[in-house]
């Protein structure tokens, strides 16, 4: 029995390893500055949270008043996630990868925990979101700048970003 549990969590964190979504828990005290000093996270937003790990971050939001989604790619991580936010009505998380998803559609602001490798990725997928949408969407970044892009506030470790919808380029005659 123990044989099939530890290859079971073998093979969903080498997956992590390959997909680039390795799980780096977030600290609650940065998550709380992020959504009160960043970002007024209140009773009007919804949260998406791009790799949601253990569901932290959205269990912040729900007790600042916001709806809060996640999408995690690790079903074990998304499970244990699901379990700790099992009593909070304001909270959905999702097994998904996040490059495939549609956000909701009243999503107000977007957190992530990226990487130097997919930062930039991850704020192309908020643009194209925001196009879907059809209005701005804020983007909270914890530990990594977007290049080129400018912030609106920082505070600690996280950045905050207003991202405009994509705008489709017109066909060259």
């Amino acid at each position: 029995m123990w044989i099939y549990i530890t290859a079971g969590l073998v093979l969903a964190f080498g997956f992590m390893a390959f997909t680039g979504a390795p799980y780096l828990p977030s600290k609650r005290k940065d998550i709380e500055r992020a959504l009160t000093e960043l970002y007024e996270l209140g009773v009007k937003d919804h949260l998406v949270d791009m790799g949601a790990g253990d569901g932290v971050v959205l269990r912040v939001a729900s007790s600042l008043g916001a709806k809060a989604t996640g999408y995690e790619i690790n079903p074990v991580i998304a499970y244990i996630a699901r379990f700790l936010s099992r009593n909070d009505s304001h909270v959905k998380v999702y097994v998904a990868n996040l490059w495939r998803v549609e956000f909701p559609d009243d999503t107000t602001v977007v957190y992530v925990f990226g990487d130097t490798r997919d930062i930039k990725k991850m704020y192309k997928k908020v643009e194209e979101q925001a196009a879907r949408i059809g209005r701005p969407l804020y983007l909270i970044s914890y530990g990594f700048a977007v290049p080129g892009c400018e912030t609106v506030k920082q505070v600690g470790a996280s950045n905050l970003y207003r991202v405009e919808p994509l705008r489709k380029q017109k066909a060259q005659v």
